[in-house]
């Protein structure tokens, strides 16, 4: 499976069977490799902050497993095309699994969610564009 664009996903024909009764979600879970990622740092400036953290309390691309996981709005399914909003992945990337999002999973385990140093930043994320400080640059000769 792969990311054709930021809206529609095009899943391989020999797993369009997997779609039954996806269509009835609103929202999906998409879970992918950062393939485009070199490398990793255990501490990292995030998006929306100049503070070093650890890269766990991130979503930097850059970890020791390049795993990224994004709830996503599930628009549409026509043949073996996903269409979706709501996501901030590359263009190109591999999915690892497309799961249904049931936040009921997730009722007692979260009750008492906290966000960490993201609560005093998540008012910016609507109006604040990259900084690509996790893009590779490529090397001056």
């Amino acid at each position: 499976m792969e990311l054709r664009n930021k809206r529609s996903n095009s899943l391989n024909d020999e797993l369009v069977d997997g779609l039954k009764a996806l269509k009835d979600f609103s929202h999906l879970t998409l879970i992918y490799h950062l393939q485009k990622a070199k490398g990793y740092s255990l501490e990292v400036k995030p998006f929306l902050d100049n503070e070093h953290h650890g890269v766990f309390a991130t979503r930097s691309p850059k970890r020791p497993n390049p795993i990224g996981i994004l709830v996503v709005k599930l628009d549409s399914i026509e043949g073996n095309i996903i269409n979706i909003s709501n996501i901030d992945i590359l263009n190109g990337t591999s999915l690892l699994d497309v799961k249904p999002y049931v936040p009921q999973l997730y009722e007692d385990t979260c009750k008492d969610l906290k966000v960490g140093w993201f609560e005093k930043k998540h008012q910016d994320a609507e109006n604040t564009k990259s900084d690509d400080r996790f893009i590779e640059k490529p090397e001056k000769e």
